[in-house]
């Protein structure tokens, strides 16, 4: 089964969604299963993992809700409040849904320093005792933290969304290479393949320009810790969800069917349980 492990919901308002701007208009309305059932329909894709993307309970419900009404939803990644000093009440309530795998917090717009404080510490910590992975949402520059969070944590299991948010649209791939390089040597990191185009230019980004980041998560975490992820519907901004399904398989394609297979699904099915 091939299983994208990234993608989102919502219904538009400009002021919950106040990051989807003018450049990115095109994605400035509702986005609910059944447009993305449509889109499924034209791959290869099976089942999703919907991920948060508002920073409240109400969209961890909402999402369990949707995975509950539907059965190619195998899974969510929520938000929970993991600085308060009683996440263990909140973990332990929503994860009595199995379909909750996984737990975000938007630190790409935190200060560089909010994933080291003690009660982050904590909220990780807490973690481990409900089975829950905990998804790292940051920019390239936020990796040598990362690298330390992971650290203090070394029997959670760790997902790293958008292979960190290189710098694709400048075409610039060190410090980015070597500090994801470094990371990978932990073993509870897996990476998703995930978010690059909208990390190029919309308009103008080739194959070619993104390839090279491929080329650097696939030698740093192998076929055995990367997971496929569509980034829908923020991937419509810059290409249709079938575009990068298959410019991801065409990238693969260097692979034996069996290391391609972990990539486009069984990574996500073991790691996330589904």
């Amino acid at each position: 089964m091939h299983i994208d492990a990234h993608h989102h919901f919502w219904q538009y308002n400009p002021v919950e969604y106040d990051w989807i701007d003018d450049s990115m208009k095109k994605i400035r309305k509702d986005f609910l299963p059944g447009h993305l059932m449509d889109e499924l329909k034209k791959t290869s894709i099976e089942g999703v993992i919907s991920v948060q993307a508002r920073q409240i309970i109400e969209e961890t419900e909402w999402l369990l809700e949707f995975a509950n009404e539907h059965s190619f939803i195998k899974g969510v990644t929520g938000w929970l409040p993991l600085i308060d000093p009683e996440i263990d009440k909140y973990l332990e309530k929503y994860s009595a849904n199995k379909k909750l795998k996984a737990v975000r917090h938007v630190l790409q717009g935190e200060a560089d320093n909010y994933m080291l404080a003690d009660n982050f510490y904590r909220g990780i910590q807490a973690l481990k005792k409900y089975n829950l992975i905990y998804e790292v949402l940051i920019t390239e520059s936020q990796l040598g933290n990362s690298i330390k969070v992971v650290d203090m944590h070394p029997d959670q299991i760790f997902v790293l969304d958008h292979i960190a948010k290189p710098l694709i649209k400048e075409g610039i791939i060190s410090p980015w290479k070597e500090n994801i390089i470094e990371l990978s040597k932990r073993n509870n990191i897996y990476c998703k393949i995930s978010g690059m185009v909208t990390e190029a230019d919309f308009q103008s980004w080739t194959p070619e320009s993104l390839f090279p980041y491929m080329e650097v998560v696939l030698e740093a975490f192998g076929p055995e810790r990367l997971l496929f992820g569509s980034d829908w519907p923020v991937c419509e901004v810059a290409c249709e969800y079938s575009e990068w399904v298959d410019l991801v398989k065409k990238f693969l394609s260097q692979l034996s069917n069996i290391e391609s297979d972990m990539i486009m699904g069984k990574n996500a099915i073991k790691i996330y349980n589904l």
